[in-house]
């Protein structure tokens, strides 16, 4: 597939991830994700973790799922499980010289995802309902490209100066009332239909039409992906402050679980997911 010119050299990324069901909930129906994989090989990558980029690439993925009995967590783990085999595949096709841009990779993911829920959802009733919410990153050498459709969350937080940026779109109706400056972000937290997605994958939804887009990344540059619990707990200024806290600043520092934990102190009510990634 065609890739724009690399603009900044990395050495490579540090990422940590850390889910929690929450104070209440009795399960948890999140899922995340960790890959690098090239033309010859798959490896999961473990919570935390460092690796040199540019012989590989990388993603990460976060879904929260929703349906009647255990038919959410069976939803939110498909659709991580389909970026293990997907992703790797255009990987190969680009590697023999079929060529294809990350839209149409992205686009066709997210499809495919979609139509395994809504065949299972049709076809078993312990499966009616089932949907799932998917923000996931891939990371080639230079640039991020990035899927999503639901509420769960990509940030993005550039080294340096600048306020932190969050990259997807909530796809609710708060979700436009806030990007549209209806209301703010403290109203958009108690809003009574937050939690109503317009979209998401699986169930009865004909229409998906999932966001991509890309980022040219630098070293100092962080990616958060969490889902809808975290930012239930947390606002966007404390998420930043906690990101670029100094005693976090270590290779082997997992920010992803103090961003959990202080979520959980302060909410608790969903379950909960992060995945920080940092170019190095």
């Amino acid at each position: 597939m065609h890739l724009p010119t690399q603009v900044a050299a990395a050495k490579g990324l540090q990422w940590s991830g850390r889910s929690d069901r929450g104070k209440i909930r009795p399960n948890n129906e999140d899922s995340f994700l960790g890959l690098m994989f090239d033309a010859r090989e798959v490896q999961h990558l473990g919570r935390i973790g460092e690796s040199p980029s540019g012989h590989a690439d990388f993603v990460f993925a976060v879904s929260d799922g929703m349906g009647g009995a255990a038919a959410g967590e069976l939803a939110s783990r498909i659709a991580v499980q389909k970026i293990t085999t997907l992703l790797p595949r255009a990987y190969r096709q680009s590697a023999v010289g079929l060529d294809a841009g990350f839209e149409d990779v992205l686009e066709e993911l997210f499809a495919e995802v979609h139509w395994d829920l809504a065949r299972l959802g049709a076809n078993y009733e312990e499966c009616t309902g089932m949907e799932t919410t998917l923000s996931l990153c891939w990371f080639t050498p230079g640039w991020m490209y990035f899927g999503h459709i639901g509420d769960s969350r990509i940030y993005y937080l550039a080294a340096g100066s600048g306020g932190i940026r969050q990259l997807s779109h909530d796809d609710t109706h708060v979700g436009w009332l806030l990007r549209n400056g209806k209301i703010n972000e403290r109203q958009a937290r108690s809003h009574p239909r937050r939690n109503l997605l317009q979209k998401a994958l699986g169930g009865r939804n004909q229409f998906f039409d999932p966001q991509v887009g890309a980022v040219a990344y630098e070293p100092g540059d962080m990616f958060l992906l969490c889902t809808d619990g975290l930012v239930e707990g947390l606002y966007d200024g404390q998420l930043e402050e906690l990101l670029r806290s100094p005693e976090y600043a270590q290779p082997n520092a997992n920010l992803a679980d103090r961003l959990v934990q202080e979520s959980l102190a302060s909410s608790g009510r969903d379950n909960t997911t992060a995945l920080v990634i940092r170019v190095v």
